[in-house]
């Protein structure tokens, strides 16, 4: 191919020609190279590098036409609109055109006068389309958001099964995946799907560096929202929220608020939404309210925070809607709200989903993986980027909550050897759920049919509840000692996991973040009591507690039963010598004076002595 003056037309003489840029960025070049040499390609590249270049290019260096397949309307006109004002030859068919609009694109389409044909899968797959283009010269396909074909990944689309049929349909057109949102079994379902295997992966990473990460125990949505825009300038931002009428609410809170706000979700009239998308896409201060209706395809370089009310539906889902904000490069923030209710809406929506057992697995453990990143003891980004296999990312990042404000953790490194040990025993076939049964001793039927209640590890984690080790399970995977073998749903243990097990690495757990409820703030007052007494008295609290819990044990009930943290404080505290003293503590009635005052009183007294 040769240009107007007689020289030949290359990929970096395009690069600068038409899209302005003297060079290219990351692997775009390796990238564009093994695509016209004919080999077919799956591309994840984060947000903003430069992913439709890829495709583009070669495009424009064959004589033929490319089809580029893309999920959204809104996306296929932006870059149809993007690619005329550079002066290339391109367009788009959808519902959107007039017929006349449609002739003249067929038109163009037979006489070679159009270089890229942008289609949804659905226009695409019908026979009247195939049976068009088979007689044409088509020179690649390129497959954006793929992440679409996958039933794991965050934008499942029916209509991308499909594309499966390309390759075997056009065996000698090179295909192009792209997408910046897809883990390990996603890229394994693409490849699978699309190319049988036969294509070549490559990972740009995952890293979105200029936004910074942020989360935070929802205690009271509507004053942490207000707070976190108090003081900001007036920005475009995302707020994203789980329901229609929380969206509702939220853009009337802002509005009243003088806030340059709006509603976006899908009960909507859609002429309505069309107008706040168009507002939102023009005004340099406005903030969209909306549920993940509202989102991909959005490709607004200056959107300067994404705030999540709620919990996302998964990592995935988490990664794309705040790789919405910062596109430009320029400093963005993602702040993301979270609470027991959330987790509690997610599992009922994951386990309400019809769908067979496997795939509400797996959305249980991307649900886990999530809150593995919101818990994790130390730099966000390290823990995102590992679940998305993304191994770039050594250090901590500074631009995190965690990294600029670390959370207090607490040694655990036998912790960690005993949750580790217990997946080495059972031979690294097991789930969450089966592994802390072991820790803490309960006897299922699984567990006896196993044998594993006689493994060294059965009971060896009394000390913690189920929930302190399921955190506890979640803050590991996120330091990258075990991982989740999201295939069969167990629990694998990593080169650095089996470096715990032998002692040479160390563990820190950051303790349970969420109050519940009443009982946690009875335990919250009980530990500011607990911090006000002297040292030599906290010693005799927590042999109290040891004796409590002995005596609970025995009667099989839990050792609240027996007597509260704030009575023992009061032991602890005044000593009682005789029953009647005994009378005097906190919690103690005329019952527990004649059921265990002898005992308590002569605890102390051994104790002090």
């Amino acid at each position: 191919m040769t240009g107007n003056g007689g020289r030949p037309v290359t990929a970096r003489s395009l690069l600068k020609n038409i899209f302005g840029y003297d060079d290219f960025r990351g692997r775009q070049a390796e990238i564009i190279d093994d695509f016209t040499a004919g080999r077919n390609i799956l591309a994840v590249m984060p947000t903003g590098a430069g992913k439709s270049v890829c495709f583009q290019i070669p495009a424009l260096l064959a004589d033929g036409l490319t089809i580029v397949i893309s999920p959204l309307i809104s996306l296929m006109q932006n870059q149809v609109e993007a690619l005329k004002i550079s002066g290339v030859v391109a367009a788009a068919i959808n519902s959107a055109n007039s017929d006349e609009e449609n002739r003249d694109i067929w038109r163009r389409m037979q006489e070679g006068r159009l270089k890229l044909l942008y289609m949804s899968p659905e226009k695409l797959m019908t026979d009247h389309m195939l049976a068009a283009i088979g007689g044409m010269k088509i020179s690649y396909f390129a497959i954006d958001e793929a992440h679409c074909i996958s039933q794991w990944g965050a934008a499942f689309r029916p209509e991308y099964e499909a594309l499966s049929r390309l390759h075997s349909l056009f065996p000698d057109v090179p295909i192009m995946a792209l997408t910046a949102t897809a883990d390990q079994a996603t890229r394994a379902e693409i490849c699978r799907k699309i190319f049988s295997d036969n294509v070549k992966i490559c990972l740009m990473g995952f890293d979105r560096p200029n936004i910074s990460l942020n989360v935070e125990i929802k205690k009271g949505w509507k004053q942490q929202l207000l707070r976190f825009l108090d003081g900001r300038p007036r920005q475009n931002g995302i707020i994203y929220c789980l329901s229609r009428r929380k969206t509702e609410e939220a853009a009337a809170l802002l509005t009243d608020k003088g806030y340059n706000a709006l509603g976006y979700h899908a009960g909507m009239a859609s002429d309505q939404r069309a107008e706040n998308l168009n507002r939102f896409m023009t005004e340099p201060d406005l903030i969209m309210v909306a549920t993940i209706a509202f989102g991909m395809g959005i490709d607004k370089p200056d959107i300067r925070f994404v705030f999540h009310t709620d919990l996302p539906a998964s990592p995935e889902a988490y990664y794309q809607e705040i790789g919405r904000a910062g596109r430009d490069g320029l400093q963005a923030v993602a702040h993301m709200l979270y609470g027991m209710e959330d987790i509690r809406l997610r599992r009922m929506f994951i386990d309400n989903e019809e769908a067979d057992d496997d795939h509400k697995r797996r959305g249980h453990q991307r649900l886990n993986a999530l809150l593995a990143y919101a818990e994790a003891p130390e730099c966000r980004r390290l823990t995102l980027l590992q679940y998305f296999g993304d191994e770039m990312q050594a250090d901590k990042c500074g631009n995190c909550d965690l990294c600029e404000h670390p959370k207090e953790t607490i040694e655990a490194t036998e912790a960690g050897q005993k949750f580790l040990s217990a997946i080495h025993r059972t031979g690294q076939f097991f789930g969450v759920a089966h592994i802390v049964d072991i820790l803490t001793g309960k006897l299922t039927d699984r567990c006896r049919a196993l044998g594993h209640d006689s493994l060294p590890t059965f009971g060896v984690g009394r000390d913690l509840g189920p929930n302190d080790w399921k955190s506890l399970a979640r803050q590991l995977m996120a330091r990258g000692f075990i991982f989740v073998d999201m295939t069969h749903g167990s629990l694998k243990i990593t080169d650095m996991g089996r470096r715990l097990l032998r002692g040479d690495e160390s563990f820190r757990y950051r303790p349970d973040v969420f109050v519940k409820g009443r009982a946690s703030a009875k335990s919250a007052k009980t530990r500011k009591i607990i911090s006000d007494l002297p040292s030599g008295d906290q010693a005799l609290f927590e042999a109290l507690k040891a004796f409590r819990r002995e005596i609970a044990a025995s009667r099989s009930v839990p050792a609240y039963i027996i007597f509260s943290d704030k009575s023992l404080v009061d032991m602890a505290t005044r000593k009682p010598e005789t029953l009647d003293q005994f009378g005097e503590i906190y919690g103690v009635g005329a019952g527990k004076k004649k059921e265990f005052g002898e005992k308590f009183v002569q605890f102390i007294a051994e104790y002090t002595a």
